[in-house]
């Protein structure tokens, strides 16, 4: 079927207004050019979609069919129109797990404060590359390494890299500060897309610890507060997702987690310098 949006919103007006001479006075066009451009849309559905009344017009039964899906096909435009006019006043901006931890709420305060012509959107999404390779945003945090070419980055921070564990959890409950070496024996909870954490970290060890893979945030936290598993994390999921029967303590020996913005290669979103920026200095002061 090749019909048209033009079609579907004279339909839709004229539907709701009642009337052929309404719907054109609403859209600045003849009478004619509305009763002909529905005319083109029945003749494409193969049936009639208006009926003359003697006070105007009003949907058929395959009208009233068609009308709520014409309503949701017309809003589905506008809403890609208002993306395509707006989207060079909005940097949009990934993240998975946790956004900049502590630093978030400043971040976003300071950005509505210093850059009004330019929204700022955090958007959640859990894949390696934060929803960017998804087209979800224009530049996204990362924990972990970057190596797809298709992507330009830089580190604008350090992160400490923290247990999580049960609060009740018999051999750490008491410890305010632990070492790599203490997960050995432990079963570890992690995201294998997303997360920092891997073999990869035991490599040197005698010992290996046993692995658990999850995809959701909520089930590592579940499995970390049920006593099944313990996890290892940046220390901006201690700020973002605080629970009730998980405890976060340092890990004095682990590596720091470096923090990463990446973007399209080809494409410089408006407003990254500045984000730059002041992530960095965020990290900076502390």
């Amino acid at each position: 079927m090749d019909w048209t949006l033009r079609e579907l919103r004279f339909f839709v007006t004229a539907a709701d207004a009642g009337s052929f001479t309404d719907a054109a006075s609403q859209l600045h066009v003849s009478q004619a050019a509305v009763s002909r451009t529905i005319a083109g849309l029945e003749k494409t559905v193969g049936a009639q979609l208006l009926r003359r009344v003697p006070r105007g017009c009003e949907p058929t039964s395959t009208g009233g069919q068609i009308l709520p899906h014409a309503r949701r096909v017309l809003a589905e435009a506008q809403s890609f129109t208002e993306f395509l006019t707006s989207r060079h006043g909005v940097l949009r901006l990934g993240y998975a797990w946790a956004a900049v931890g502590r630093h978030t709420a400043r971040l976003q305060r300071d950005w509505a404060a210093r850059h009004p012509d330019i929204e700022l959107q955090l958007i959640r999404h859990n894949s390696p590359s934060s929803g960017l390779a998804e087209g979800l945003c224009d530049v996204a945090i990362t924990r972990r390494p970057v190596d797809d070419a298709r992507f330009d980055a830089v580190i604008v921070g350090l992160e400490r890299r923290l247990a999580a564990f049960a609060s009740d959890d018999p051999q750490w409950s008491r410890r305010r500060q632990l070492r790599m070496d203490d997960f050995a024996d432990r079963t570890i909870v992690i995201d294998p897309r997303v997360g920092n954490t891997s073999a990869r970290l035991w490599a040197h060890s005698e010992r290996q610890p046993q692995f658990i893979e999850f995809t959701e945030t909520d089930v590592w936290l579940d499995l970390i507060a049920a006593g099944r598993a313990v996890g290892t994390t940046a220390e901006a999921t201690a700020h973002h997702h605080p629970r009730p029967g998980v405890t976060y303590r340092p890990i004095t020996d682990g590596p720091r987690i470096p923090v990463t913005l990446i973007w399209w290669h080809d494409h410089r979103p408006r407003g990254l310098d500045e984000l730059v920026d002041a992530l960095t200095q965020l990290y900076a002061t502390g």
